[in-house]
């Protein structure tokens, strides 16, 4: 199988996505969310909201099938309107098992939420990656992924059909995949880094020689001719991609493994 650079770094970070709950509300509604030192996740499955991120000047919209993921340590609010006073979500859920909720009569909206563990040593690398916030809309190419992932995420919980538990574990990570590979297409738009080298086509060849064999002492000539330019031209855009050298790269990835 080719050699695919970003599993390994999922791998090595052992990133498991993981529901947690979710709520139903009608009618004017509002739920504070404190910030963690999660990787957090949420999407729409039914109705349309606000969210209200710390740091961020304006509120934005979620519609149905928009999905979020918070990496940065910032608590926000989901509301019907930005001028309803929020419930704290730890009030709301405080109980034993208690990961749903219902607010008003829940016949408007429907939300599901989650985070994503990291191996507590290693994890730090996928966290750095990735930007603070990341919002996938309904409307990006992904859409029918998300729209059957989270409508089959929803089934495994109501159904209770066996093996549930694990089929929504598998649902989930996919899910968080998904978003992931939304926010690598729009790669032209990241500051340089080991993300936007990830998902630059033209270095890719020279990340999965590195990443297929880390051992070897590879030479700048071999990379830049797997990617078929002068050994200038490749490490000028690899820099510029990756915001690091070529071989500075390969000595990272070491660092990271060891």
């Amino acid at each position: 199988m080719t050699v695919d650079p970003f599993s390994d770094v999922l791998t090595l970070t052992n990133a498991e996505a993981v529901v947690t709950g979710g709520f139903t509300a009608g009618g004017p509604w509002a739920i504070s969310f404190p910030g963690r030192d999660k990787i957090k996740f949420f999407a729409v499955v039914k109705g349309s909201c606000w969210v209200t991120l710390e740091g961020e000047p304006k509120p934005f919209r979620f519609e149905t099938g928009d999905v979020g993921l918070l990496a940065a340590r910032r608590g926000f609010v989901l509301a019907s309107d930005p001028s309803v006073s929020p419930v704290d979500a730890m009030r709301l859920f405080t109980g034993a098992g208690r990961t749903l909720a219902t607010l008003g009569d829940g016949s408007e909206f429907a939300h599901i939420g989650g985070h994503v563990l990291l191996d507590p040593a290693r994890g730090g690398l996928l966290a750095d990656l990735l930007p603070p916030w990341i919002h996938t809309r309904a409307a990006s190419p992904q859409a029918a992924i998300f729209r059957w992932l989270l409508d089959r995420l929803i089934e495994e919980r109501d159904a209770g059909q066996p093996g549930a538990q694990l089929a929504s574990a598998q649902l989930t990570q996919l899910l968080f995949i998904e978003i992931l590979r939304s926010h690598l297409d729009r790669a032209s738009l990241m500051p340089a880094g080991w993300l936007k080298a990830l998902a630059e086509p033209r270095i890719a060849p020279a990340l999965r020689l590195m990443h297929g064999d880390p051992a070897r002492a590879w030479h700048l000539e071999e990379l830049a001719k797997a990617c078929a330019m002068s050994r200038t031209s490749f490490a000028v855009h690899f820099r510029t991609v990756a915001g690091i050298a070529p071989l500075a790269y390969l000595t990272e990835w070491r660092m990271r493994l060891a």
